[in-house]
């Protein structure tokens, strides 16, 4: 089968925090599993070049947005290949292959009569003799009156139009915008509702989130969206008379996802289109706080451009929020934890292992330095690694590093072969959460089961009896490493290097008895706890 997965696409105006990875993880993760189950899977996501935060932090420093979005494209490519993302192709939004698809996207809307041109009074700051794109005016939001922005709200999800907003002022100079009238086109969503409507009501694979909050708009009633506006930099609108306008964001960032299959394609002399197609399946991966522009705006793009000949989003993922010690991420007050500096002090499993063990799949969650710190110590190291390192070190001190005869534990054997079957039922309804409890509830299993048989005192009284315990215990580390892959893609890789295994798939696997064992180094080292308080000092200090 072919398999789509789009991971949402950072904005390009900063570094990555941990809040924003929590909620990727789980692509990469899909990713991972449906390859070693021999599914053909396209992995495509990129960075979000054009976003109204980029062209306030260029402003600030004094660069064009371009030097921004590069800067932190280069990044955020790095990182995730750091943290062990394996897209098919990272990209961004600001390549002309991402401007040409769009723009063709825009006419396919407009031939097909779900664009229409109309004169719009839009927010004007007279101060800074510009017309303000949504996320350059604040104010209080008119359902909840948080503090919000003039395209969403983030605190009750609400879509916003800047004239919706209480008390509006300008991100700029802060001073009370005016409106002025100019022309732009128009994204008729409304046309699309009854359409929309039944696409979400047969809709499986949704997080309770994606379908609680679409519903809610639905049943609010779509209203038309602009789909231009006088912006120095994004996507050209390809018509004659608009010069100046862009496309908007919300419209170009999600057609990415198409932008980048066919890049991919062009770059690997391949097809495109079978993933595309109703033979496939598409999963989307993001924060709740992108949860419209997936279930309704690219949807309706699809539907209005593709004519059918599009695959509509399948499975949601939509992860709820982090939170950082208990408060939310703020990126202003610089309460995070940044990715670069994650990844330059910590294994990057154990970067995984805690965003997915601790994830917000249903419901907040918290990072906190001492769980984290904890989590790698007690399970990573304590369960996992220390049930690895005790079998292949004694393999190494009293068989000679060759893995003994023996013969496989029948009850153990049946029990993984379960697991992978457990294991494989949970991460394709995105339940990536259990799907490693019930792995690692296995892992505990294993060093009981080690703890029960002694091969230490076998060895002397029993050597037929050790030689099946160890290469049992073998064998569960080599089905680990399948079964871990797609969480821990670093540990796994040096378990199969040590095995002598080439290729990990989604089947039982067995080691044959006298292979060499090439390496029994340990898989991780424990980590000082001392560490915390530092962590926490750093965290609070700024």
């Amino acid at each position: 089968m072919n398999i789509f997965i789009g991971g949402a696409w950072p904005y390009a105006n900063g570094s990555l925090h941990l809040g924003r990875v929590a909620s990727l993880l789980p692509g990469d993760i899909a990713a991972r599993y449906f390859r070693l189950k021999g599914e053909k899977v396209l992995y495509v996501s990129g960075s979000d070049c054009h976003g109204t935060p980029i062209g306030i932090r260029a402003a600030q420093e004094g660069v064009v947005p371009q030097a921004i979005a590069s800067r932190y494209h280069e990044e955020f490519a790095d990182c995730f290949r750091r943290l062990g993302f394996s897209y098919d192709l990272y990209t961004r939004t600001d390549d002309p292959f991402h401007h040409r698809v769009v723009q063709e996207l825009f006419l396919k809307l407009l031939d097909h009569g779900f664009l229409y041109k109309k004169a719009v009074e839009q927010t004007f700051c007279a101060v800074c003799d510009r017309f303000l794109p949504d996320r350059y005016v604040e104010g209080r939001c008119p359902h909840c009156r948080s503090v919000a922005r003039g395209d969403q709200c983030d605190a009750c999800s609400a879509l916003l139009d800047p004239s919706d907003l209480l008390e509006p002022a300008c991100k700029l100079c802060g001073s009370s915008p005016t409106r002025r009238e100019t022309d732009h086109y128009f994204l008729a969503l409304s046309k699309l509702q009854s359409r929309l409507e039944e696409y979400a009501s047969q809709a499986v694979g949704w997080r309770d989130n994606a379908v609680r909050l679409t519903r809610r708009y639905l049943d609010e009633g779509l209203h038309d969206r602009a789909a231009t506006r006088d912006l120095p930099w994004g996507v050209d609108v390809p018509l004659e008379g608009f010069e100046g306008k862009k496309i908007y964001v919300w419209i170009e960032a999600v057609s990415g996802y198409l932008s980048a299959s066919m890049h991919w394609a062009e770059l690997n002399g391949t097809d495109w289109k079978p993933f595309w197609s109703e033979e496939a399946a598409a999963y989307y991966v993001h924060g709740k706080d992108n949860i419209p522009f997936h279930t309704l705006i690219w949807p309706a793009i699809l539907l209005g451009a593709g004519a059918g000949q599009l695959r509509l989003p399948d499975a949601i993922w939509s992860s709820e929020y982090l939170t950082l010690e208990g408060r939310k991420f703020s990126t202003s007050s610089n309460w995070a934890v940044w990715l670069p500096y994650l990844l330059d002090r910590y294994h990057p499993d154990s970067i995984r292992y805690f965003l997915t063990a601790n994830g917000p799949e249903q419901r907040d969650t918290d990072f906190s330095w001492r769980e984290f710190i904890y989590s790698h110590n007690g399970e990573l190291l304590g369960a996992f690694g220390n049930f690895v390192n005790r079998t292949l070190k004694f393999i190494g001190k009293s068989f000679d590093n060759r893995i003994p005869s023996g013969n496989m534990d029948p009850e153990v054997k049946l029990r993984l072969e379960s697991l992978y079957a457990t294991t494989a039922e949970l991460l394709e309804a995105g339940r990536c959460k259990e799907a490693l409890e019930a792995v690692f509830a296995f892992i505990r299993s294993a060093n009981k089961y080690f703890d029960e048989r002694k091969p230490w005192i076998q060895f002397k009284e029993s050597p037929a009896d050790c030689g099946d315990t160890l290469y049992t215990c073998v064998q569960i580390i080599a089905n680990l490493s399948n079964l871990l892959s797609p969480f821990l893609p670093f540990s796994c890789e040096t378990i199969r290097a040590s095995l002598g295994i080439d290729e990990p798939g989604w089947r039982y696997t067995e080691v044959p008895p006298l292979a060499p064992l090439h390496s029994s180094e340990a898989l991780y080292e424990r980590i000082d706890t001392s560490r915390i308080e530092e962590e926490l000092d750093r965290l609070r200090n700024g």
